[in-house]
């Protein structure tokens, strides 16, 4: 997630380099035919490319935005995921019976839960996440969980597995157990939600269109600009190409918020924060600090 600080203009000017590379070539090559056969080049008034400019300005609009409600509803969710893991632990320390609960019980379900976001965050980065799992689950679990292909999952399996148990055993009375697997089915549904972005693309034929349609109206617009001096006309071009290329360039970022990149959701953070929440809440002294953010971005 970009913060909130000065962002260094590599990292802007970096996306759009390629692009503005071609716009370049494309000037040049028109600024040589202007010089060799500008009588012959058919004149294009500006309102051609005043009118393109302006759809354009328009499809822009509405991808940024498309993809700003992605990137906010997969922060919503990891939002969520906040709340519920807080609340899973919470409830557990209020409910169970401890004279019927085996030792540690508490502090298991809160390990896995940590693991369980941080593998969560990982495996929508199409990252492997059993090094992360293997710090906060006994052997026997991590063997478990790596034999399933969603780990979130089976890490849920587990959850429902202990709060059953309890429940055989009279730690739990029949409301209790109903809260604790109302708070696991909203856990479900958050990575539910989760992954339906992940695996939701945006609609690359919309994404081609519009790109093609920023070149074909700085085309346009360099041979509108046929009459003008050519040390006129570069800034000019510079000025539109790089305005419309970065709306494009960030809306396409944004589109997908677990890319591993520096404008994705910062499940990591949100994780450590999860973590350091869940020990303190089983009274640890040693807890991590939270995670630090990088120059200008927190993943």
């Amino acid at each position: 997630m970009l913060l909130d600080a000065k962002l260094p203009a590599r990292f802007i000017l970096r996306q759009i380099l390629p692009d503005v590379a071609v716009l370049l070539l494309i000037s040049l090559v028109f600024q040589v035919l202007k010089v060799f056969v500008g009588q012959y080049l058919p004149p294009i008034p500006l309102t051609l490319p005043a009118i393109l400019g302006s759809a354009i300005s328009l499809l822009l609009a509405f991808t940024l935005s498309q993809s700003y409600d992605r990137w906010w509803e997969a922060r919503k969710v990891w939002g969520a995921i906040v709340n519920d893991s807080r609340s899973l632990v919470l409830q557990v320390r209020s409910f169970v019976n401890k004279e019927h609960a085996a030792p540690g019980a508490l502090r298991a379900l809160a390990y896995r839960q940590m693991a369980w976001c941080y593998g969560l965050g990982e495996a929508l980065r199409d990252q492997d996440p059993q090094a992360t799992l293997a710090r906060y689950l006994p052997a026997h679990e991590l063997a478990y969980a790596g034999r399933h292909a969603n780990k979130s999952l089976a890490l849920l399996a587990l959850h429902t597995e202990q709060i059953q148990g309890w429940y055989e055993h009279g730690a739990l009375n029949p409301f209790q157990q109903v809260q604790l697997d109302a708070t696991l089915v909203r856990l479900c549904d958050a990575m539910g939600r989760a992954e339906r972005i992940k695996s939701t693309v945006f609609p690359t034929n919309y994404r081609r269109l519009v790109h093609f349609l920023i070149y074909l109206f700085l085309g346009t617009l360099s041979l509108s600009l046929v009459e003008i001096n050519g040390l006129v006309e570069l800034p000019i071009l510079l000025m539109f190409a790089v305005t419309f290329f970065l709306v494009e360039r960030t809306a396409r970022y944004m589109q997908d918020p677990f890319s591993n990149l520096p404008t994705d959701t910062p499940v990591t953070a949100i994780a450590r924060t999860i973590e350091i929440n869940l020990r303190q809440l089983l009274g640890e002294e040693t807890v991590p600090a939270p995670l630090p953010a990088e120059a200008f971005y927190l993943m």
